[in-house]
């Protein structure tokens, strides 16, 4: 069992563990594999010294107790389902549904035309120099069916419908092997000096994300979807960076723009089946000071929706997240009871998505107010280069960041910074709308 969870604050230079930094050290404090229970009882010095390192003993303390059971009752019902089915039933049935979802897969891969298909597109910057940064992807779909055996009586291209709908998986017989399509990233800019890099277990998901959102079905989410496609990501690149680089920034951002360049590749083969490009980031917000109603520190963390890009039959949702973010927003109720800080305003980005046959969606406006001094941080996209439209559609509007001073001044800030905002000062995030698809009419 396994339990994956994002922590407020882990940690390193800046509240919040997302700032701007330059190595992985700067970034939160590190932990190996270790045992933090044994036997059923928590390693007290363990858990001290991961408390120790971070803003909020209390919540981390708390979250880890959480993940801790979760992978507990994880464990039980598996002994359950064992138990009740016995070990060996249970390991068919993990390998069938392994097999089923890359069944799924390679059906629908058979429908898309063979080919080669290129596309790149830019992150703004890495937050240290102004240098746009390059990822570059080439698509090669090779239409081979692979290896099916004697006894599978039907052909796999008929398995599925045109997208994809199995009447009778069991039938099919042994799956075939080898691989259908290959993901090459051959061409992408070498690791940066700032905290976007992604490590390739990041530009592995992002393809994952990718390819599973292209069928029609509610595919299970196994490992076997992969198993007809390659990933190649040259090491010492942005979509593959070797330590010690910064990377918190490739999780939230770099893979945001991973799935665009991969879906625009993928336009040039199936048109009627790709998105126009949506926010393309999640505004990850962090806010850290001490709070004057405790007298402790706090360390708040946050991401905003933008809008999603307008599809090849209908309009882009707008104020949501899409793509690599999977989060929600933070109820401005939840908020302003939980830390010191106000939302002064919390609403739509009016015409800020693109324009064509099909509208983007709109972006979000999300002014909050300090009520104490704090150390703010943003690290977001989408600030130079807009997200693109598709198929003569315009492109959605660029974000903006403003504080608002004391004094009244307003100050543009860029789209990845670190500041300090004193009591009654606020910042204000207008996130990026999504790009339009088709030519208006």
């Amino acid at each position: 069992m396994a339990s994956r969870a994002h922590h407020a604050d882990v940690g390193g230079a800046f509240a919040g563990s997302m700032g701007l930094c330059r190595e992985i050290y700067q970034e939160g404090f590190r932990i190996p594999p270790v045992k933090i229970m044994r036997s059923g009882v928590i390693e007290k010095d363990i858990l001290a010294l991961l408390l120790n390192n971070v803003r909020t003993p209390e919540e981390r303390e708390g979250d880890l107790g959480a993940q801790i059971a979760a992978c507990h009752t994880g464990a039980e019902r598996l002994r359950e389902l064992c138990a009740r089915y016995g070990v060996d039933r249970a390991r068919r049935a993990a390998k069938d549904l392994l097999e089923y979802s890359e069944e799924l897969m390679r059906a629908f891969l058979l429908h898309v035309p063979p080919g080669k298909y290129r596309a790149q597109d830019f992150l703004d910057n890495d937050g240290i120099t102004d240098k746009p940064v390059k990822i570059a992807v080439t698509v090669s779909v090779s239409g081979q069916v692979g290896a099916w055996p004697e006894r599978s009586r039907r052909d796999p291209a008929k398995t599925l419908g045109v997208w994809g709908r199995v009447s009778d998986p069991a039938k099919t017989g042994r799956r075939p092997v080898g691989t259908l399509v290959a993901v090459d990233f051959t061409g992408s800019d070498p690791q940066v000096a700032g905290s976007v890099n992604a490590v390739e277990a990041i530009t592995y998901s992002a393809c994952f994300y990718v390819f599973r959102c292209l069928l029609a079905e509610d595919v299970p989410a196994t490992a076997g979807l992969m198993r007809a496609i390659r990933v190649i990501a040259p090491e010492g690149t942005i979509v593959n960076a070797r330590p010690p680089a910064a990377v918190a920034g490739g999780n939230v951002e770099t893979s945001q723009r991973i799935v665009d360049v991969l879906l625009r590749a993928l336009s040039h083969a199936i048109p009627d089946r790709i998105p126009a490009a949506a926010s393309g980031t999640m505004n990850n917000l962090t806010i850290g000071g001490v709070d004057p109603r405790t007298g402790k520190p706090f360390a708040y963390y946050e991401t905003i929706a933008g809008g999603m890009g307008a599809r090849p039959t209908k309009p882009g949702v707008s104020g949501v997240h899409t793509h690599m973010t999977n989060s929600l927003n933070t109820p401005a109720e939840a908020l302003e009871y939980s830390y010191p800080l106000r939302v002064r305003q919390y609403s739509l980005r009016p015409a800020s998505c693109g324009t064509g046959k099909h509208h983007g969606g709109d972006g979000i406006v999300r002014e909050i107010e300090v009520l104490t001094d704090c150390e703010v941080t943003l690290l977001s996209e989408r600030r130079v280069l807009a997200p693109w439209g598709l198929n003569g559609g315009s492109d959605g509007s660029s974000g903006k960041t403003t504080v608002i001073r004391n004094s009244g001044s307003e100050e543009t800030m860029p789209g990845k910074f670190s500041t300090r905002l004193r009591r009654g000062e606020r910042i204000r995030i207008e996130s990026p709308g999504g790009g339009g698809w088709g030519a208006a009419e």
